[in-house]
């Protein structure tokens, strides 16, 4: 307990920075350190977020608040019910300094644009000092992405990925070139799924006390948010989440590599790590991960192409989207390069479709919380792209409905990746795809009520009009694109009559889609 003779110093601990090194408690004094953490409302509901995804958080910080308290700190927790919790965190910071009179704030920054606003605002707020922290958990820091950022017409990240190869040492032989000759093995790793495919069970955790309670609790607060709680099965301490790392590279990480971008109806998981939430929250160390896989390479457990894969999505695309966040924040936020104004569709929400490939997609994700990238991108997002569906609407649903989805990585990925809203800042071509590639990388073509070899008309996927549609209505802004342009002359080929066809079937599927209902992803006021 923090002694009488001193003001203590107050540590706020946000609910992804469940570590036990995290910068603010590293060199700290038990018995000189009050710790915070605060389960509020504003951040529970500025989107509304999947039921599993506030049970996993909250659940999560009980935990680690717990493990906290057992090694000696000084723990104050508020939790969503206390009668006083102001329901923000300015507000419970607020309150803590009341209760505690502390000589100074100490805080890791908050991962997130909005929530950093905040706290930029606290020095000014409180009469103590306040120190915001570096969050050195990530492996490049905003400096050294601004660093590497700097004077690039184009911010590739395959190059950012070989740097941090270079400097983690990560696949590097001694001469300083990638192990095996090539530093991406991406096109190994695009196998569709195998009849008969039968990936491990990944470990499941039963919800204990705590995590029960946090589900009732969310079942009663957040009865009206999207998603069920009934298969809530993410690990929620650092002992379970190293379980589950432990049988993806016992059990997964060979085949993970070649079938990453495969999708089989039902089959929620298939080879993938299921990690990321895990990672995102704090729990697991993503350079100790790296080490794992590379270790399992070494050792001969694993290809280099499934290693490869698994680091290049870690210290490449993880560390690169956050570095992007935050370099094109604010203005990332309200991009939309392609002018796309179509409200996002009801069925996002209610899985209410005939398309097979997004009825399944969005089922994974109502019962889990998780869909996993492929889906996003190349289903879901694709959709959405080729519809013209704001970006607005599109960030807050990615945002709401994935257990791992924080705005630093879901935003880039959204406005760049999924709907190059940008105009080409991250993603060099715009990822739209017909129903082929769907049918060449999935089975769901297979009992769909679609389809895929039809082109237009009833009957036809609408994955193939709205790839067209898509193409003709961007031209003016697509055509000069090197990696695309050539499309435009197998459009030029076609007979009129054929184009018109493409052209009408799109609008007549695009005039029925039903807008979403308000009050799905914001609270309406």
């Amino acid at each position: 307990m923090p002694t009488d003779c001193a003001a203590p110093i107050l540590v706020p601990i946000l609910g992804d920075q469940l570590t036990r090194d995290l910068a603010s408690l590293r060199g700290r004094a038990k018995d000189d350190t009050v710790i915070l953490m605060m389960e509020v409302w504003d951040e529970a509901t500025y989107v509304k977020h999947h039921k599993q995804k506030i049970a996993l958080i909250f659940s999560a910080m009980r935990h680690f608040a717990a493990e906290l308290s057992d090694a000696g700190w000084t723990v104050d927790y508020v939790k969503l019910t206390d009668q006083e919790n102001s329901g923000s965190f300015t507000g419970e910071v607020a309150r803590a300094v009341e209760r505690h009179d502390p000589r100074a704030i100490h805080v890791v920054e908050a991962s997130e644009w909005r929530v950093r606003q905040m706290q930029d605002d606290w020095p000014d707020k409180f009469a103590c000092d306040v120190e915001i922290l570096p969050d050195d958990r990530f492996l490049c820091s905003h400096a050294e992405f601004e660093e590497w950022a700097g004077g690039r017409k184009h911010l590739t990240m395959e190059y950012f990925y070989r740097d941090m190869r270079r400097r983690t040492g990560l696949l590097i032989r001694g001469d300083g070139k990638p192990v095996g000759g090539e530093w991406n093995l991406d096109k190994e790793n695009r196998q569709p799924p195998k009849d008969g495919m039968a990936p491990p069970t990944r470990p499941k955790f039963e919800p204990e006390d705590i995590t029960r309670e946090v589900i009732e609790l969310v079942e009663s607060q957040f009865s009206d948010h999207f998603g069920s709680l009934e298969r809530f099965e993410w690990p929620v301490t650092r002992a379970q989440a190293e379980e589950a790392a432990d049988a993806f590279f016992a059990e997964r990480i060979e085949k993970f590599g070649p079938y990453q971008d495969a999708m089989v109806h039902g089959s929620d998981d298939l080879y993938h790590s299921m990690l990321s939430a895990s990672i995102n929250l704090g729990l697991l160390d993503p350079l100790e991960l790296c080490q794992r896989a590379q270790q399992a390479y070494e050792e001969d457990r694993a290809p280099l192409n499934s290693v490869e894969g698994f680091i290049r999505q870690i210290i490449g695309w993880r560390e690169y989207i956050r570095g992007f966040y935050w370099h094109f924040m604010p203005n990332l936020q309200t991009a939309n390069e392609l002018g796309a104004d179509r409200p996002l569709p009801e069925f996002y929400w209610t899985g209410e479709t005939d398309m097979r490939c997004m009825a399944d997609c969005i089922r994974s994700t109502h019962e889990n919380a998780h869909a996993h990238h492929i889906q996003r991108l190349m289903v879901l997002g694709n959709f959405a792209l080729l519809a013209g569906i704001n970006p607005r609407d599109v960030q807050d649903w990615y945002l709401a409905v994935y257990a791992d989805a924080y705005d630093w990585v879901e935003m880039p990925n959204v406005v760049g990746m999924i709907l190059y809203a940008d105009g080409g800042k991250l993603a060099t071509k715009p990822y739209a795809a017909s129903g082929n590639y769907i049918n060449k990388m999935s089975d769901y073509c297979k009992e769909c009520r679609y389809s895929v070899s039809k082109k237009t008309g009833d009957g036809a996927c609408p994955f193939n009009p709205l790839y067209w549609h898509f193409m003709g209505r961007n031209r003016d802004r697509l055509e000069s694109n090197h990696r695309i342009g050539r499309i435009y002359s197998t459009w030029d080929r076609m007979a009129e009559e054929k184009q018109r066809e493409y052209l009408d079937s799109a609008e007549i599927f695009l005039d029925s889609l039903q807008p979403a209902s308000k009050g799905w992803a914001r609270n309406e006021d």
